[in-house]
């Protein structure tokens, strides 16, 4: 069957108003795919994908050529660094007749990871970690993001420290005038008291943004988040028994954190292994209806 020619309105036209565009493209495009770091783990994203329209005089870029390059490569391609390249230097080579120099790429997801309890065997559960990948091509030369935002658990130093002031003056006064103090007893009042003030800890999250070597094979996603994880001691925890709980409280207890705090371990963990990159710590406070936050950026080449 014959069908007639249809037009083609975005190349047989010009623009009312002459102008070059920086970028042009699709936000939110449902895909799965595969990253080289977990090769059998398919995953759901949201892709935003452009080119820019540096002529004027062109009405349109060919938009479904960037959708149908994107759908087809990620069915037979793992998603790396290296591979990025390939991928955007195709969606530049589908705009030929636009003359385009540059094309991005934008991936967000959840990422899925079991996740152990601390202290009971085989109890488990699965932590979701946003992540994105940001990678841009101009004139041949790659640039490439990650992004994954951290969930843990900060406990204030200075609301600590006024809880045990507060312990410390219900003790003497119950056990004033004693010149030994039975450790039974003490313990007893201990296990009925210890409470009495306790100090307010919070649902955090840390955002990292990592500059990455458009070689390497894969983007070292599990690495920096166990990294993260270690460096601030209090990672989120899913399926729990008393046990875990307890073992959780106490490492609240033995990582008292600021959000300063947080930053700077962050930072030191961080500068060992990245040649540039930020942080973005953000405490959900319980105590105030505000947040406490704070930012950091490292670059290896530079004295910040």
């Amino acid at each position: 069957m014959h069908f007639p020619a249809l037009a083609d309105t975005a190349h047989a036209a010009s623009p009312a108003f002459a102008v070059a565009l920086d970028n042009v493209g699709m936000q939110h495009i449902d895909l799965i795919l595969t990253l080289s770091d977990l090769p059998q783990h398919p995953l759901a994203v949201k892709a935003d994908v452009s080119v820019n329209l540096p002529q004027p005089d062109k009405k349109g870029i060919h938009m479904s050529r960037l959708y149908q390059h994107l759908y087809q490569w990620v069915q037979v391609q793992s998603v790396s660094p290296a591979t990025l390249h390939d991928l955007l230097t195709i969606l530049l080579q589908s705009q030929q007749e636009c003359a385009s120099a540059s094309a991005s790429l934008h991936l967000s997801a959840q990422l899925l990871l079991r996740r152990p309890a601390l202290k009971t065997p085989a109890l488990a559960g699965f932590k979701a970690y946003p992540l994105t990948i940001s990678a841009t091509l101009i004139n041949n030369e790659l640039n490439i993001e990650l992004s994954v935002v951290i969930g843990y658990s900060s406990t204030c130093p200075c609301s600590a420290s006024l809880s045990r002031q507060l312990l410390s003056e219900q003790f003497q006064q119950q056990f004033a005038g004693q010149p030994v103090v039975d450790t039974a007893l003490a313990s007893q009042w201990l296990l009925q008291h210890a409470s009495l003030a306790t100090p307010h800890s919070q649902r955090s999250t840390a955002q990292l943004r990592i500059k990455l070597n458009p070689a390497q094979h894969d983007f070292g996603i599990l690495p920096l988040i166990d990294r993260a994880e270690q460096a601030l001691a209090t990672p989120l925890q899913t399926a729990v028994k008393r046990a875990d709980e307890q073992e959780f409280a106490r490492l609240n207890g033995a990582n008292l954190m600021f959000v300063e705090d947080a930053a700077r371990r962050l930072h030191a963990a961080l500068s060992q292994h990245y040649d540039a990159f930020s942080i973005a710590v953000a405490h959900h406070e319980s105590l105030h209806p505000h947040d406490a936050v704070a930012n950091v950026t490292f670059a290896a080449n530079s004295n910040g």
